[in-house]
């Protein structure tokens, strides 16, 4: 009774407050309810989807509200306001884009059920602000409906990401820009992306289809839930704080992992322009068109701690925003942007029962990167190609910029999904994507690349896949222990076909000081069979190597257009070369932690000590062993490390994040998770850290899906506010 009086003084002593915000807020929070499982993870119940979205978005609040508002100060191109002169460009890039006017508009042409989702969004995040005058935002004081078509699609290193900092910066400043070690190709990042699998009932020992949702994204990037209403929402998953939507996860009869795939659907077109009656104009075909101009101000927190701004004239053709200049041409950039049935598309699916009512939602086609790996209770399984793919004429290379003067390369359409290479319900029993190429998601029953026009894939193959398709092809059956096993493989396909080549050159080089110095680590290699673990001292050796090797040849291969693993393994690389980046490896590893022959657990550490977005991390401090490694060498459970300013040690900030195994049986659902660290940022809360030794283990812990599972494992319940 005190904590409701004093929930209600601080609420109409908040004179910003309007009548219908508290009664909106009043008539919610009757309407859900909290609860907390052991793990922290919240259990929200509501009378209605908007009900649910308002406990769901009020519990990522008291989680993480810095992550949800700094989603969407990105998301609006406002990062500058709070981050300063260095994040303008990030904010332009968006803003070419991102009109709040024009999502204001298309907010208001929206249908009725995804306003309310959208208001009630908004109320929670405006509530908890209210009820908790200790939070400061950074930029966004108080949330609108419409805000939330901002950042409504989800998915990993969204399609705007893709446009290059620098060049953008050069072409409106005419300055040249300094090229990144990431951009050269000397460094690698982790890649984006994730795996999927799904096995059909005749791959599984329960006779249920299977499947694993392994998102490789930077640490504490999605929150985890379980959402229902009494308008038959009842999902379980991960989501990105801020979305309402439960992006990677399964409901009683579906599921959903999202893959970023290699579809080419974001194309670049060379502009020929010219000034004509003091405006710019382009070719296109034989006529001159003016390129539409827009002024774009950037307001940003300048030293003194004064607000700025900086006012840029952009241009757009038909294609779209112009990006940066090359050899002479404007360079413009075409991508999907369809804030509305994206946010729909994203919310729906986790509400379908089926594949057929799955795909009915998928016909918005609204989702431009992501592949999909599906399973149902009925049994069925997929992959699906990302739903947004244009039609184009394919004597074109659509991976570089294509003359945008030329008709010819114009967007005709979009292809239907059965046009698309999904496989549905195959033959082989198991469907998977791991960021490859899909002619091999399915072994033999995969799409036939030669049917299909070269841009519905760029990426090709990478390390992961050979492996991934060798682990579940045959007639194996598997359960969930099985699956994991599969989706923790240690198995390192990179240093399979990198290693050898090494190897080999050793055995041919002459007597001497380096055939010497390098014997023990030859002989480590020679007898590794190529399989990460904490207690490796041949996976220390492997990839201190490949670091070398790619800041030798990274950007020679990046020129020629080569993957790095096929190039580094290849006829290109002098064997002198290979044994000089050995030399390198052993006396960096001496010279860093006192020998070559280290296991990589010791180097190789999780470690969580703040709130922050960005982590700072110390070797001084606790930290925990992880076995597995780097997807860019081909680790199916992908950690992505590197020193740290002012560290000797290795720490990951990058890959395996929240992962589940699920089982689809006529009982309902059946499944496990992990998250990386723990759900709640704050470090005083017993669920910052508590999953570090789980994820470190693979031992996952069960998923609470129903009120019966949950019971005996309430930490607390309660309403939003309390």
């Amino acid at each position: 009774m005190i904590l409701r009086l004093t929930l209600l003084a601080a609420l109409v002593s908040t004179s910003a407050l309007a009548a219908p915000d508290s009664t909106r807020w009043d008539k919610h929070r009757a309407a859900v309810t909290i609860t907390r499982d052991d793990f922290g993870i919240p259990h929200i119940k509501g009378k209605t989807d908007a009900d649910a979205v308002f406990g769901m978005i009020y519990a990522q609040a008291e989680d993480d509200f810095n992550r949800v508002e700094t989603n969407f100060i990105n998301a609006q191109g406002r990062l500058a306001e709070t981050e300063g002169e260095a994040a303008i460009w990030r904010d332009l890039r968006m803003k070419l884009f991102i009109d709040p006017a024009e999502l204001k508009a298309q907010y208001a042409a929206s249908p009725g059920w995804l306003k309310s989702l959208c208001q009630a969004w908004a109320d929670a995040l405006n509530y908890y602000l209210a009820t908790h005058p200790a939070v400061k935002p950074r930029v966004i004081t108080r949330f609108e409906p419409w805000m939330a078509l901002s950042f409504s699609e989800g998915s990993i290193g969204g399609d705007i990401e893709s446009i290059n900092l620098g060049k953008l910066e050069s072409f409106y400043t005419g300055q040249p820009v300094k090229l990144t070690a990431v951009e050269l190709g000397s460094e690698l990042l982790e890649p984006a992306g994730s795996n999927g699998m799904a096995l059909a009932p005749s791959r599984s020992t329960s006779g249920d289809a299977l499947l694993l949702i392994n998102p490789h994204t930077s640490f504490y990037f999605r929150s985890e839930a379980k959402v229902e209403s009494g308008q038959g929402l009842d999902a379980y998953g991960a989501s990105t704080w801020g979305q309402f939507f439960v992006y990677q996860g399964f409901n009683r009869n579906t599921g959903w992992m999202h893959t970023s795939s290699g579809v080419d659907n974001i194309d670049e077109f060379a502009l020929t322009v010219e000034k004509k009656g003091g405006a710019w104009h382009y070719l296109h075909g034989t006529t001159w068109k003016p390129l539409a101009e827009k002024s774009i101000t950037i307001p940003y927190k300048a030293a003194d701690g004064s607000m700025a701004r900086r006012t840029f004239t952009t241009w757009r053709s038909h294609h779209g925003p112009v990006i940066r200049a090359e050899n002479g041409k404007w360079i413009a950039i075409a991508l999907m942007h369809r804030p509305v049935a994206a946010l729909e598309q994203s919310f729906l699916r986790t509400k379908t029962t089926d594949l057929a009512s799955y795909l009915k939602v998928a016909e918005r086609r609204a989702n431009s990167s992501n592949a999909t790996l599906f399973a149902s209770s009925k049994g069925e399984i997929a992959y699906l190609h990302p739903q947004f793919v244009p039609i184009r004429d394919t004597k074109f290379d659509w991976k570089k910029p294509v003359d945008g003067s030329d008709p010819a390369t114009d967007w005709q359409g979009e292809h239907r999904l059965d046009q698309l290479p999904s496989v549905m319900n195959p033959g082989s029993g198991f469907a998977f994507n791991v960021n490859n190429w899909p002619w091999t998601a399915a072994g033999p029953d995969s799409p036939k690349q030669a049917a299909f026009a070269r841009y519905m894939d760029s990426a090709g193959e990478n390390p992961r896949g050979p492996n991934a398709l060798r682990l579940l092809s045959g007639d194996k059956k598997f359960d969930l222990s099985g699956l994991l096993t599969v989706a923790y493989d240690p198995f390192l396909q990179g240093f399979a076909d990198t290693i050898p080549p090494l190897v080999k050159a050793w055995d041919a080089l002459p007597a001497g000081a380096q055939k010497d110095r390098l014997a023990g680590p030859i002989a480590t290699l020679r007898a590794w069979d190529y399989r990460s673990g904490e207690g490796s001292t041949a996976t220390s050796l492997a990839v201190f190597w490949g670091d070398e090797m790619i800041k030798r040849f990274g950007p020679v291969a990046k020129l020629d257009e080569e993957a790095i693993v096929p190039y580094l393994a290849g006829a290109k690389v002098p064997d002198t070369d290979r044994l000089a980046a050995l030399d390198a490896a052993v006396g960096r590893l001496a010279g860093d932690f006192g020998g070559w022959d280290v296991p990589w657990g010791h180097i190789n550490r999780f470690q969580r000590l703040t709130a922050n977005i960005n982590q700072s991390y110390d070797d001084r401090l606790p930290s925990t062993p992880i076995g597995f490694a780097s997807g860019n060498w081909g680790s199916l459970a992908s950690f992505g490390s590197k020193p740290e300013a002012g560290t000797k040690r290795w720490y990951g900030s990058y890959g395996n994040s929240f992962v589940a195994v699920v089982r689809f049986g006529k009982d309902g659902p059946e499944a496990r998770a992990v998250h990386a660290g723990g759900l709640n940022s704050n470090p005083a809360s017993p669920h910052f850290r508590d999953q570090a030794e789980r994820y470190r283990s693979h031992d996952f812990r069960t998923v609470y899906f129903t009120d019966a599972q949950l019971q005996g494992h309430v930490e607390k319940t309660y309403r939003p506010g309390e």
